[in-house]
């Protein structure tokens, strides 16, 4: 019997922690029609997701969480309760979908069922379909999910995962001991070189801790991007050319990571002088989510991520500036220990007696933090287009989800040729996701057109376009 890992049942004690809030993650095929007759649909869906233990796999808790929560097998399993349809009003746009996913997403999984959904939507405009796949994050990180998403596909053959895993970097690992030796000198040069290895790993790692929770604890400029959520949601989603991201890439040297948080960085400096706030330099604080998952974990559904904090430059107009800040603040953080502080401190977490962990948790999630102001992720998806039932994947829009007083949330997913961004955002205090996601757009084409050439700064403070070679 497993249990669930204490980053995994976090996920659940965050949830708890405030009736407005779904820790579900999500992503939207949209197919090329027609769509296939539904019952046949269900009944190639319902063989493949049955196939993941985790989707026919329901919840026991402990009381009082003397003990981690445990996977039971459901002997039940209905399968009309997560495979579902719904129809779209005309004219079935990209605005309608948006609405639908978001009411969607808002509510929370039944915790009696196992802990997913998949919608089939009919009535999209020019003869298409959508099918939105709902699981919750204490069962996957972004990375497994879009591996399981992969699995109900036609010929999966595991490319997506792999594609997925080039972010993440195996943990580093101690110095190389010599072959076995009778000279007592090199006993004593191998004991040396690992005791140097552990030392700078672990210092580099109390660093990163200190990063983190400095992070965590000193409060941003009041902002209207955090305060409290309502239960109601709104989403929006936008594509870029992943081509575009590339040549950015090579012109500035820079990763897509980088050009994506680049973009999203201007259109919340946007987005805040819209609103009349002053785009300060510690306004923007994100939390950055990076994988930390190897290879031979890809077809393990759980969550193996690490976190950086950054502040992204909203303070910085100049889009180059921008950019470079961003690489060059990414790099910082990846120097100074924070991912390898993050995965220390969850690894540290499983050997603590779980009712410790848990308490703590569900004491900290109710805390109104104010240190983090957004949440940014990075999926990498499958290069090769996903077919279900011979249709064709044209679109792969994911979903983040919402918490820990966190109004806003960015999710990035490349799928083919095409970068995806989907924001969802609390249906009160961010009514603007469409403009965020246009802003995103319009960041990255504004890039894309810089990177002919580079943009500098004149003494008289106006920009000026300098030919590239």
């Amino acid at each position: 019997m497993e249990q669930l890992t204490t980053l995994d049942a976090g996920f659940l004690h965050a949830e708890d922690s405030d009736p407005h809030v779904s820790l579900a993650i999500g992503a939207i095929a949209v197919l090329a029609g027609p769509m296939p007759e539904f019952d046949s649909l269900v009944a190639d869906l319902s063989e493949r997701v049955l196939t993941v233990p985790r989707f026919r796999q329901v919840l026991r808790t402990h009381p009082l969480d003397l003990e981690a929560p445990d996977w039971v097998d459901d002997a039940q399993v209905d399968i009309t309760h997560h495979i579902r349809r719904a129809a779209l009003p005309r004219p079935g746009d990209d605005a309608a979908l948006f609405r639908w996913a978001a009411e969607v997403m808002e509510r929370r999984l039944d915790r009696d069922r196992p802990l997913w959904e998949c919608w089939i939507v009919d009535g999209l405009a020019h003869n298409r379909w959508a099918m939105l796949m709902k699981i919750h994050h204490c069962i996957a990180d972004g990375v497994a999910a879009t591996h399981l998403l992969a699995r109900l596909c036609d010929g999966h053959d595991g490319e997506a995962p792999a594609r997925a895993l080039r972010a993440a970097r195996p943990a580093p690992k101690g110095p190389r001991l010599p072959a076995l030796s009778l000279n007592p000198i090199d006993w004593m040069t191998a004991a040396w070189r690992t005791s140097v290895g552990v030392s700078c790993a672990a210092t580099q790692a109390l660093h990163g801790a200190v990063e983190i929770a400095g992070g965590l604890l000193r409060p941003t400029p009041s902002s209207s991007l955090t305060g409290p959520v309502t239960d109601m949601r709104r989403y929006a989603a936008v594509e870029v050319s992943l081509p575009d991201v590339h040549r950015i890439c090579e012109r500035f040297d820079v990763t897509v990571n980088d050009v994506a948080l680049a973009a999203i960085t201007d259109s919340y400096r946007s987005l805040l002088m819209r609103r009349g706030e002053k785009p300060r330099r510690t306004a923007l604080r994100t939390l950055v989510p990076v994988s930390v998952r190897s290879p031979d974990a890809a077809d393990e559904p759980d969550n193996r991520v690490s976190v950086m904090l950054p502040y992204l430059p909203v303070d910085k107009a100049d889009p180059i500036q921008q950019l470079q800040t961003v690489h060059a603040r990414l790099c910082r953080s990846k120097a100074s220990g924070q991912r390898e502080a993050g995965n220390l401190l969850v690894s540290a977490a499983n050997v603590i007696p779980f009712p410790l962990t848990a308490w703590t948790v569900r004491t900290l999630t109710r805390l109104p933090q104010r240190g983090v102001v957004t949440l940014a992720t990075n999926v990498p998806g499958p290069r090769k287009r996903l077919h279900l039932k011979g249709r064709e994947v044209i679109r792969l829009l994911p979903i983040p989800p919402l918490a820990l007083r966190l109004r806003t949330g960015i999710a990035i997913l490349s799928y083919a040729d095409h970068l995806a961004f989907g924001i969802i955002g609390d249906y009160d205090a961010a009514p603007d996701v469409e403009e965020l996601a246009e802003g995103i757009e319009r960041a990255v084409t504004r890039l894309a057109d810089l990177s002919v050439g580079h943009w500098r700064c004149t003494p008289v403070g106006t920009l000026a376009l300098v030919q590239g070679g």
